[in-house]
């Protein structure tokens, strides 16, 4: 029965597909043996998640099969055996075992960095080979990976040989007749999952580790590429338009701000803080730091016992020191686009990688409102993640370590070359964090004697697999662990302030720290509230005693708390709120993914997912766990609302710069 329905000439196409289910099987077990205490390991759940598994794999491998069986269904009897029959058979069966022996060492990797299956992140990173390329290199023992998949592939190519699988399939007798259900099947296979099976029907669990496991990691890298963008108002809940307006324009009302076109689908507004005798306007240069994945949870000053952030913990106590403040996203272009845009996450991929990302109204254009220079400091070469393209296109200078990589011909700034004199330690990111400091120094000192107030944004890099920096720094050896490339993105931090201190600018100017994202998002759930909680503070203010603020707030709301500070009268098209003024109801933090966006207000959690999906929780702070409630449909309402106007904007160019305001 067995060999009616696979004839010989399938003999080699059973064992590709044997070989790709066997290391599928033996990856989910691995992966989930690795994280056993954090998956649900009840048996029922257990074999349900392996059972979807395995479905994913066939369609997976459905896939993979389908030009070899097309190729077997229409070659005839007299090719078999022949020597382009050989080479066929041959080159492909070796590049497909390949393929999948990569991909199994790819997933470990790729798991123990995201703890996920391979997702937009995965995708992103094909574009960017250099960095990419470079950073594995770092970060993994790159000649025993490719030993051992040279080992196994070997085994395998040997294995088949011996056991005259290859003579099998070149000789036999089969015919078109018995090729027909065989090929039927796998070709069913294929378009069932091609036109009916979405990667997100195998999150058929609460835990969010077993949703990760019940995925197979190819099958979720084609669907990560497929749908790198998501449409709001076809994928998540949404309400009348302008009924969300009201909503939003509700919440971001305050006593010193007025809506320009109250009528409109816009939230530009004047928003005035000046006060000529008690609210004197100031005008610093500022220097923002945004630290490369610093969660909040590795400072002392923060909770932390690991005593690798003496900095940051000193300036907590001389600082406005924000400690209930969330950022946005798990990814850098996503902090990036939090802190410049003001805007909550969206659906899908960062603005920042996005079309129609130029000309738009950044806390840059209120900088400019103000005559400042603006400079977009990196340590690598900014093609990467689309920063130079997203910076210069929206009136920032370029500071980075060029590559080669031209910006585009349309966009018309200044960009400065980091030259190889002026770095003393390189990595797979870009120079080390105390470089990109003497660079901003030396770019500062320049600004300083043309009497024009600038704002420097810094992207650090230090604090990113392969973790690697200049040796002797620091009490941890470089290229060991995240807590030693954070402790040098602390010492990093404070030798740059007390160099700061010796120049002439030094008074007049402010400083404004803040992490991107933190270190890691990965949890239970689709959302870890803790693991959005990022450090920020603001140095040097002027006539600000230092003080702790402990209202819920977001990355959104950073800079706008600093114009409000600074007592500037300005034009805006942010939705991020002055924290200093928030009431109680005010509080609230927007969280996401590429497909999950929250709300979270009072330690409660609402959750808008794709294909129109809305999960209400409480947050149990004690162990960042989530209890499903019953929605709150007011609440549900204020989401919707802010998530959908942020979409509509960005599409219907609600995001620019309007030049008669």
């Amino acid at each position: 029965m067995w060999n009616k329905l696979i004839p010989k000439r399938f003999e080699l196409l059973k064992v590709y597909v044997f070989i790709f289910m066997s290391l599928s099987f033996i990856l989910r077990s691995c992966l989930c043996f690795w994280y056993f205490p954090q998956i649900d390991a009840s048996l029922l759940v257990l074999i349900k998640t392996f059972l979807i598994g395995f479905l994913f794999d066939v369609g997976t491998i459905s896939f993979f099969a389908l030009p070899y069986i097309l190729y077997l269904l229409i070659i005839p009897k007299r090719i078999y055996g022949s020597v382009f029959d050989r080479i066929i058979t041959y080159f492909g069966y070796s590049v497909g075992v390949l393929i999948f022996i990569f991909s199994f060492f790819a997933e470990i990797t790729f798991w123990e960095e995201f703890e996920r299956r391979f997702n937009f992140i995965a995708v992103d990173y094909l574009v960017y080979t250099y960095e990419v390329v470079k950073n594995i290199n770092e970060s993994y023992p790159i000649p025993l990976l490719l030993s051992a998949i040279s080992i196994v592939l070997f085994i395998i190519l040997f294995i088949t040989k011996k056991r005259n699988v290859f003579n099998k399939t070149f000789k036999n007798d089969t015919v078109f007749k018995e090729k027909i259900a065989p090929s039927f099947l796998v070709i069913s296979v294929a378009i069932l999952f091609g036109l009916f099976v979405k990667n997100e029907h195998a999150e058929r669990f609460n835990n969010r580790y077993n949703n990760e496991l019940a995925k197979t990691g190819i099958y979720s890298f084609f669907a990560a590429f497929k749908n790198n963008e998501l449409s709001y108002t076809e994928f998540y809940n949404t309400i009348d338009i302008d009924t969300a307006f009201s909503n939003v324009k509700e919440k971001l009302v305050e006593k010193n701000s007025e809506f320009i076109n109250p009528e409109k689908r816009e939230i530009y507004r004047s928003i005035s803080n000046f006060d000529s005798l008690l609210r004197p306007e100031k005008k610093p240069n500022v220097i923002f730091i945004c630290i490369e994945s610093l969660s909040a949870s590795y400072l002392n000053s923060l909770g932390s016992d690991l005593n690798i952030t003496p900095t940051l913990d000193s300036l907590s106590k001389k600082s406005l020191f924000f400690t209930n403040l969330y950022a946005t996203g798990t990814r850098t272009v996503r902090g990036m686009e939090a802190i410049t845009l003001s805007i909550p996450p969206t659906p899908g991929r960062s603005i920042v990688k996005r079309n129609k990302n130029q000309g738009l109204f950044t806390i840059g254009e209120i900088f400019k409102q103000q005559g400042y220079n603006r400079n977009f400091f990196y340590g690598g070469d900014g093609y990467f993640d689309n920063m130079n393209t997203y910076f210069g296109g929206n009136g920032f200078n370029i500071i980075d370590r060029g590559r080669g990589f031209l910006l585009d011909s349309n966009i018309k700034t200044k960009r400065t070359n980091i030259n190889d004199d002026e770095v003393t330690f390189e990595n797979a990111w870009g120079v080390c964090d105390e470089d990109i400091y003497r660079k901003v120094l030396k770019e500062a000192d320049i600004a300083y004697k043309t009497e024009m107030p600038f704002f420097n944004f810094i992207m650090t890099t230090s604090n990113h697999r392969p973790f690697t920096y200049p040796e002797n720094k620091i009490d941890i050896p470089s290229g060991v662990s995240r807590e030693g490339a954070i402790k040098y993105t602390d010492f990093a931090i404070g030798n740059f302030l007390k160099e700061a201190k010796t120049k002439p600018w030094f008074e007049n100017t402010v400083f404004v720290i803040m992490a991107d994202h933190c270190a890691s998002s990965a949890g239970r759930w689709n959302l870890n509230i803790d693991k959005y909680r990022i450090p920020a503070m603001i140095v040097n203010l002027e006539n600000i005693a230092p003080q702790k603020i402990e209202k819920l707030s977001s990355q959104i709301d950073m800079f706008p708390t600093l114009f409000a500070l600074l007592n500037w009268d300005y034009t805006s098209n942010l939705f991020g709120k002055n924290i200093m003024n928030m009431k109680k109801e005010d509080e609230r933090a927007f969280i996401g993914n590429y497909r999950n966006l929250g709300l979270l207000k009072d330690k409660k959690l609402m959750v808008l997912s794709d294909q129109r999906v809305v999960n209400y929780y409480e947050w149990i702070t004690d162990n960042d766990d989530l209890i499903l409630k019953d929605i709150d449909t007011k609440m549900l309402e204020e989401t919707i609302s802010f998530y959908q106007v942020a979409d509509y904007m960005y599409r219907n160019e609600g995001l620019k710069v309007k030049k008669n305001i």
